[in-house]
């Protein structure tokens, strides 16, 4: 089952011109996009404010926006009302333009703030959790196994704020005594939302409890956030260590105490409800974080047998692939299941197999990044690291996530590995997970925003950025990664197949009531995949609605779109041409993606 037009939430009919306009006719623009690039500056700045984290994971925390290096959001109730504010005001600001007067790109600028403001206003009009203003991570839960200051700021303090001056590790002081603040307003959000009946299952509170102890656990001199300054201001003059273990002594570890508290106290009150159809209203909950997951209308019965569908689909060429390579008893997930217990895919426990692990994936995206040329004319440097998870974020953790690194290229991008046991990976799905997170996924894909106003490096939406990693793994096929190595070519498709299981799994938990154990058994039974992975991704979904089922939706929206522009622009169809329209468009809802192609559809037929 396919997503149609009509489904298609985001952006409206006529929002953009279906053709190219002529180099004249640019000039009757310039006025109103003046006005609106004026407003789309404005908007950034204000956002930034919001969220000075965003300044320094791009790197443009300097000069005029300097102070934002000493501050992190606002997470109390009281910053919650005013993101709100700015959320209304500046809808309110977009309204007044004269769209009819935009040129088609500062439209699709302005539509796309449009839509992730709208999207996050809905949201915060539930009074729980976190809402993904510009991100993807919306959760009903202020604090998780993956949700939480608790994760994210020792994380950006340790890779993303640089410390290179005095001011440098100032900063860095005054973000952990925010981060002390930060810690006792989610622990203020969270006593509003057991009030409202929104408390997490009682399994993603063990583990979130777990991780909370461990990383208040030991001696505060030794922790990450103090050795990481320390360590980095050894030789300067002050004693910049010290003041961060006070800091981390006498603020953050009584704050982390306070909201370990907290979260013992609704385990007292947890039940083993997996999904959030058990809050009052969880229905429309749910219904939201689909469509803010999705940027479709799709109800959760037809995401669901979309994914039935797909899955099918996916199913039957890899079977036909384990049939050649000797695996022709049983279902396809159990031929899969057999095939990584192979020793010739396993990796050693320990130290030794996490290298391994490491010099596969670097191997990989170099040998990716060489072939980069043969899928886009407009490319970009793809500056990334692979690097392991901190240890206290792994047992609650994805098996890898990636990004861009900083504007000016002096933060590399990222591809975090999860490396709490290395049975959570195999040598034939390794290969496809690195081109998923860093080259031609989302690392490479994030450097093209750097090119577009501010505003859009900010914002992105989850189907296009999950859909575009699943269309770079696909890039990476034809391309012909997989051309001698049918094994890994089944790694792929299943993780073609991982992502339609989500679409089942996600609805399924949320909307049809099923249990943690039903959710984990369906899916290492329909996809092989092993049942330590499987576990925390089921965990994910319960704390993420809707995010799971972006990818697979985005991914065939993207294909869609190509087979439209294909069939449009017969023998004047060029590969590299297309792809370089998706990115240089930027992180886009769906509908808007539409919009972009059918420009570039437009300017091929001249």
């Amino acid at each position: 089952m396919r997503t149609t037009r009509r489904e298609l939430l985001l952006g409206t009919a006529g929002t953009l011109a279906a053709s190219a306009l002529p180099a004249q006719a640019t000039a009757l623009f310039a006025d109103a996009d003046a006005a609106a690039d004026a407003l789309l500056t404005r908007t950034a700045e204000a956002f930034l404010k919001l969220y000075p984290e965003n300044a320094t994971s791009l790197g443009i925390d300097k000069d005029k926006r300097a102070s934002l290096k000493h501050q992190l959001t606002d997470r109390s109730p009281e910053g919650q009302r005013k993101i709100v504010a700015h959320l209304r005001q500046t809808l309110a600001e977009l309204a007044r333009l004269d769209a009819a007067a935009l040129s088609p790109v500062m439209r699709t600028n302005v539509e796309v703030v449009q839509a992730s403001y709208g999207s996050g206003l809905e949201g915060f009009g539930f009074g729980y959790g976190d809402v993904a203003v510009g991100s993807w991570r919306n959760t009903p839960y202020v604090v998780a196994q993956n949700v939480g200051a608790y994760i994210d700021v020792p994380r950006m303090l340790d890779t993303d704020h640089q410390v290179k001056t005095r001011e440098d590790a100032e900063a860095y002081l005054d973000r952990l005594e925010s981060y002390a603040d930060q810690l006792d307003g989610e622990t203020e959000r969270l006593k509003i939302a057991a009030a409202k009946g929104v408390i997490a299952p009682d399994f993603l509170l063990d583990k979130n409890l777990n991780q909370l102890k461990l990383a208040r656990g030991g001696n505060t001199a030794g922790w990450g956030l103090v050795t990481s300054l320390a360590n980095r201001t050894a030789g300067m003059e002050g004693d910049f260590g010290n003041g961060a273990w006070m800091l981390a002594n006498d603020k953050i570890a009584p704050a982390l105490d306070r909201q370990i508290a907290e979260l013992e106290r609704h385990r007292k009150r947890a039940t083993a409800d997996a999904g959030v159809w058990k809050f009052a209203d969880g229905e429309a909950y749910y219904a939201w974080a689909l469509r803010a997951g999705t940027t479709t209308t799709m109800t959760p019965d037809e995401v669901h047998q979309m994914g039935m569908d797909q899955l099918r689909a996916i199913q039957a060429e890899m079977d036909t692939i384990l049939k050649k390579e000797g695996y022709s008893q049983g279902s396809v997930g159990a031929r899969m299941e057999a095939l990584a217990k192979d020793p010739r895919f396993t990796f050693p426990e320990g130290d030794p197999g996490r290298a391994e692990i490491m010099k596969l994936l670097n191997t990989r995206i170099a040998d990716i990044r060489a072939r980069m040329p043969q899928a886009f004319n407009t490319l970009v440097k793809g500056n990334v690291e692979v690097r392991r998870m901190p240890p206290e974020e792994e047992p609650g953790a994805p098996g890898a996530y990636g990004g861009p690194g900083s504007i000016d290229g002096t933060v590399p991008g990222k591809f975090w590995i999860n490396l709490r046991t290395t049975s959570l990976h195999t040598r034939f799905s390794l290969p496809d997970l690195a081109y998923h997170e860093a080259i031609p996924g989302h690392v490479w894909q994030g450097e093209y925003t750097f090119k577009l106003p501010l505003v859009r490096s900010l914002l992105q939406f989850n189907a296009y950025s999950e859909g575009w990693a699943l269309y770079a793994e696909q890039l990476a096929d034809e391309l012909g990664v997989y051309a001698d190595n049918p094994a890994e070519k089944l790694g792929y498709l299943q993780s073609l197949g991982f992502r339609a299981c989500r679409l089942v799994v996600d609805t399924g938990l949320h909307a049809k009531r099923w249990t943690r154990q039903q959710a984990i058994d369906w899916f290492v039974t329909a996809n092989g995949s092993s049942v330590e992975e499987v576990s925390g991704e089921v965990d994910r979904y319960c704390s993420w609605p809707g995010q799971a089922c972006g990818y697979k939706v985005g991914h065939s929206e993207i294909n869609r779109l190509r087979d439209r522009a294909r069939a449009a622009l017969g023998p004047r169809y060029d590969f590299k041409a297309f792809n370089d329209a998706l990115v240089l468009g930027g992180n886009v809802p769906m509908t808007v993606l539409g919009h972009v192609v059918d420009r570039f559809v437009a300017a091929r037929k001249g």
